[in-house]
């Protein structure tokens, strides 16, 4: 599957972005899907994930919960994540990343990777 990123840019501390994933080539069905950053000068980190076909399967960074949620449009095979509260720390290339393995994604071993889209928060 292809992943399309998009939706990130610079944003005053306090305020909100969506980013969008969306996938080409199949459907995200068997699939577990979310959401990675990398912080300018830092290692990859996992912010959020899901199971496609599960609702209740999702799962945050202690970091980001209950300021970013993630969800899913079936219908237009794509995946959001929705980020309120926003921080400088919080600043980072953002890539969205899909496999048939939780142990895989989780693991950053994804077979798909978006092309990152960048967040910058200002303080």
């Amino acid at each position: 599957v292809q992943l399309q990123a998009s939706g990130g840019g610079l944003v005053q501390a306090g305020g909100s972005l969506r980013l969008s994933c969306a996938a080409s080539g199949r459907t995200f069905s068997g699939y577990t899907v979310g959401w990675f950053r990398r912080p300018p000068g830092k290692e990859r980190e996992f912010v959020a994930r899901l199971r496609w076909s599960i609702s209740s399967s999702t799962y945050y960074a202690d970091s980001v919960k209950d300021r970013f949620s993630i969800s899913r449009d079936n219908a237009k095979n794509t995946l959001y994540l929705q980020m309120n509260s926003l921080k400088p720390e919080d600043t980072a290339v953002y890539y969205c990343a899909a496999d048939t393995s939780t142990l895989d994604w989780m693991s950053g071993r994804s077979d798909s990777w978006g092309q990152g889209t960048q967040v910058t928060v200002s303080s």
